[in-house]
């Protein structure tokens, strides 16, 4: 039976942590789900369809990843989908406390969903869309810190950061 993990987020944008997790997460799971999820809360800066575009040109050689999205109920999706493990990182401690609260919720719902968490790597571990975002809003370079795809359409989306 493969081992299918479901890694969810809204991944706006992607970033070179959350590759991080995904070429890790490779070694522990036959296939890998990158669900992004609409959250309401957000505002986002990409659309869904830009989003799942960037993700899979920055994943084009892994094979074994699918970029879906969805609206719902996460355990839901991962039941639908076939499989039974969502991915997350963690990047402090600050994190956990939520984090443990929705794994307990997915698990509450479904009792067959696990959740495994993976610590970001020492490199990402500053690293959030957020601030990569407020960043490149505010002129400043991302570069090295998302994939090469991210880094050409928010230089698109902020012109002022074409300047330094």
């Amino acid at each position: 039976m493969k081992k299918i993990a479901v890694y969810p987020g809204s991944f706006d944008p992607i970033t070179n942590g959350h590759l991080d997790i995904i070429k890790r997460g490779l070694s522990m799971f036959d296939e890998i789900i990158v669900l992004i999820a609409y959250n309401v809360m957000k505002t986002s800066l990409f659309t869904v369809e830009e989003r799942a575009a960037m993700i899979k040109e920055a994943l084009h050689d892994k094979k074994r990843v699918r970029v879906d999205s969805y609206d719902g109920l996460l355990v839901d999706y991962v039941r639908d989908a076939g499989a039974n493990i969502i991915l997350r990182g963690l990047r402090a401690m600050s994190e956990f406390e939520y984090e443990f609260q929705l794994a307990l919720m997915n698990r509450r719902i479904n009792r067959s969903v696990e959740t495994v968490f993976f610590m970001t790597g020492y490199k990402w571990f500053y690293t959030s869309s957020t601030i990569i975002k407020e960043v490149a809003r505010l002129g400043g370079s991302p570069k090295g810190l998302v994939p090469e795809i991210v880094y050409r359409k928010m230089q698109e989306k902020f012109p002022r950061m074409n300047k330094i």
